[in-house]
């Protein structure tokens, strides 16, 4: 494990803590290798009930390494993607899975809950999903699994606009059961934790298996993937990368199509 991914195992819940609250837990390579064998350990290992994800500060995770993605899109980021390994462990997932979310949940912060079985959040929580602000497309199957949660409409509006979506609002449209205060946030999800980890595992596991098409979802990922990596190499991504850095608005208008 790495300093910035904390995993403890307690009653039968694995808890998995995002701690890179000074980079506002923005997600490396190694973070997401560090998740992936979360998830990995969870479903393998018999004294593990359930997986609760959490974060430190007040972040839940400000999304992807924007250094590492600048690298990727020039060729000299990592070569093993553990994104990928992530992505694909919440997929094929059996063990129930809660989060935990305070403050901002951008990008893969947010698109992750859409695997999460029970997601409970801060009153203060916002989700946010600026893919195509940076001129990419979502991942993590959000673009099967969000239309079909909240409808066309609702999922276009997120994806597209980019802007934040206040956690009673979220619970609203079904992406998330519940809030609370973030004072109480994680007592009342090691509380849920607690009651779905005294539930008869093999019956949950079934359960979770007949509600989601796992090779529906990896397959997505895969097209998202593809999709993900052309873009990222794109006119409009190297402009809202530069923009970025530069701390200016971003301008497409001038750039073809492609």
């Amino acid at each position: 494990m790495i300093p910035e991914i904390h995993v403890a195992l307690s009653s039968g819940v694995l808890t998995a803590t995002i701690s890179r609250s000074d980079k506002k837990n923005a997600l490396t390579n190694d973070m997401y290798g560090a998740l992936a064998d979360a998830i990995a350990r969870a479903n393998d290992d018999d004294e593990v009930r359930v997986l609760l994800i959490q974060a430190d500060g007040d972040t839940f995770t400000s999304g992807n390494d924007v250094s590492e993605f600048a690298a990727q899109a020039t060729g000299n980021g990592p070569k093993e993607r553990n994104v990928v390994r992530f992505l694909q462990g919440l997929a094929n997932a059996t063990v129930p899975i809660i989060a935990a979310v305070q403050g901002k949940a951008v990008g893969v912060g947010t698109t992750m809950l859409l695997h999460c079985d029970y997601v409970l959040l801060s009153d203060e929580a916002q989700l946010i999903t600026p893919f195509v602000n940076l001129a990419l497309v979502p991942e993590a199957a959000s673009s099967y699994l969000l239309p079909l949660r909240i409808g066309h409409a609702k999922a276009f509006e997120m994806f597209a606009l980019g802007d934040a979506v206040p956690a009673d609002v979220a619970v609203a449209w079904g992406i998330a059961n519940k809030t609370t205060s973030a004072a109480d946030l994680r007592a009342e999800a090691h509380r849920i934790a607690g009651k779905i980890a005294a539930k008869p595992i093999g019956s949950l596991t079934a359960m979770k298996r007949l509600m989601r098409d796992a090779e529906k979802l990896v397959a997505q990922m895969d097209c998202e993937s593809a999709t993900f990596v052309e873009r990222l190499a794109s006119a409009e991504a190297k402009e809202a990368f530069m923009a970025f850095a530069q701390k200016r608005q971003p301008d497409f208008t001038k750039l073809a199509r492609q």
